[in-house]
């Protein structure tokens, strides 16, 4: 009985409880039962000792029928008595519920309870996984089958098997095949096996060798999408950037600023829609554009526009305005960094092997950034502002005398780049803590992306970036983060000697000048 005190007895129950399986719904029921017990929420009424399903809501017990899951209603805790187990019996549990998750109709359920079950030596369960392997139809969860069983064989004293089993191992990118075959590798008696049999030794070095290739062709990949997801939030926090330093020649030091009110943003409206965090960042990417935009728009009709054609002031200005902004948030919010949410859509990732997976936040800021990337031309493009900013990007008294009011271009501008700014900030936050110091980061990364793809020009903005976010993923593990930041900039540096005018230089009068 599983409401027994000693172990013994309730280690007899469970495996009562297994044999009694001989159907799918059976081995269902029996498979809630078992997860259940294995996390401390089956427990059993003092009265009657009816077994039933615990759950904790708002302070108060409620119970679930363990057949059928239905709900019973609410129970005070000193009815109840919890089914405690030992670290043996969770080691039978785990093993069981794996065997009973093999049944299972979704392949992600058999495969996650074979990969929990890679390592086992239980004959039972190898026993049960090569006669599964016939009727197996699922590639992924064929493989790792073929792992499980390969694992126990290669200590087969048969040779034939051992060579079998080497050969699907080196099929696998599971880390304890590879440990498994250096292992056997770096046995103490290496000389006197090679002597007795040469053959099984060179197929685990030719094993081993050929995972190893493969884990290499993986990290290359690896490092190439994290390259382009560093590369993408550049691209966001750059764009913004380029257009208006593209077109009003203004080197805006406070356009990390206006990336972090993006992000600050960001954490109000999850503060204003605490039940919806789901939906928080549909809202919080026009709500960001709009208030960086804002922003943006102030700092430039406030103070830029008195000095245009003085650089050196303009610079000192807008860093004094990225010092206020900074201390702006530190008042309203604390100097202390704040998390913000992450909706479920976005959690997770996209496994492709044991080795190799792409996390979804990360390809949806990749994705997003193409988006806002095409937004933005097809702004510049298609619209009459975009004809207007790009006819004072590239003449602009001749853009004046033809009725153009630069004035107002400027401001729109200004506030298109803010509020671009703005979004990158929505995209970071999902990557890192927002902070007072959250847009310093990312400034001069912007300026490098700026300056080497071609100021004004976006698609130069979009090589410079997703190149220098790719670069800089493949230097880091060789010179270090540091190091690597040092030696893109040398590089950009030379670069600029030989082209001064970046990769994608922009045209026109303006530009020339």
């Amino acid at each position: 009985m599983l409401t027994a005190k000693k172990f013994k007895e309730k280690e007899a129950a469970i495996e009562a409880v297994m044999q009694s399986v001989k159907t799918k719904e059976t081995g269902a029921r029996v498979l809630s039962l078992f997860q259940a017990l294995l996390v401390g929420k089956l427990y059993y009424k003092k009265s009657g000792k009816t077994i039933v399903v615990v759950s904790k809501a708002d302070g108060e017990y409620f119970i679930f029928d363990v057949v059928n899951k239905e709900k019973l209603g609410a129970i005070n805790k000193r009815k109840l008595k919890k089914i405690t187990v030992n670290n043996k019996l969770r080691r039978k549990l785990r093993s069981y519920i794996a065997r009973l998750s093999l049944e299972n109709d979704d392949p992600k359920i058999r495969l996650s309870a074979i990969q929990n079950m890679i390592g086992t030596t239980s004959e039972k369960i190898i026993y049960d996984i090569r006669e599964k392997l016939a009727t197996e139809k699922n590639s992924s969860v064929k493989d790792a089958m073929q792992t499980l069983v390969a694992l126990v064989e290669i200590e087969s004293e048969n040779k034939e098997i051992r060579m079998s089993a080497l050969t699907n191992l080196s099929e696998s990118l599971e880390p304890k095949a590879r440990n498994k075959i250096i292992g056997l590798l770096e046995k103490d008696d290496t000389e006197s096996y090679l002597e007795e049999d040469k053959d099984i030794l060179y197929a685990a070095i030719k094993a081993k060798r050929k995972i190893d290739e493969r884990r290499d062709t993986y990290a290359f990949f690896e490092k190439i999408f994290f390259g382009l997801s560093l590369g993408s939030v550049l691209l966001l926090a750059a764009i913004g950037l380029a257009i208006t330093f593209g077109v009003m020649g203004v080197i805006n030091m406070a356009h990390g600023e206006l990336i972090m009110i993006g992000a600050y943003t960001t954490y109000v409206v999850q503060l204003l829609m605490p039940n919806y965090i789901e939906y928080s960042l549909l809202v919080a990417v026009p709500a960001a554009f709009i208030v960086s935009g804002l922003f943006g728009i102030a700092i430039e009709r406030g103070v830029i526009r008195f000095l245009y054609g003085r650089p050196l002031e303009t610079l000192l200005a807008t860093f004094g305005i990225s010092l206020i902004l900074q201390q702006l948030v530190r008042s309203i919010f604390s100097p202390l960094n704040r998390s913000v949410e992450t909706p479920l859509w976005m959690s997770g990732a996209l496994e492709f092997n044991p080795i190799f997976s792409i996390t979804y936040n990360r390809l949806s800021i990749i994705i997003f950034s193409l988006i806002v990337f095409a937004l933005l031309m097809l702004i510049l493009k298609k619209t009459s502002l975009g004809l207007k900013v790009r006819a004072v990007s590239q003449n602009r008294p001749m853009a004046r005398a033809m009725g153009i009011r630069s004035e107002w271009v400027d401001a729109m501008t200004f506030g298109l780049g803010s509020g671009i700014a703005g979004v990158a900030g929505v995209a970071l936050s999902q990557l890192t803590n927002v902070g007072p110091n959250l847009g310093q980061t990312y400034i001069i990364d912007s300026f490098l992306v700026v300056v080497f793809g071609g100021v004004g020009n976006l698609w130069g903005t979009l090589v410079g970036a997703m190149s220098l976010g790719v670069f800089n993923k493949f230097l880091e593990p060789v010179a270090g983060a540091v190091l690597a930041k040092i030696i893109i900039l040398v590089f950009i540096i030379l670069f600029i000697q030989k082209k001064p005018r970046g990769l994608f230089p922009q045209k026109g009068r303006s530009a020339e000048n």
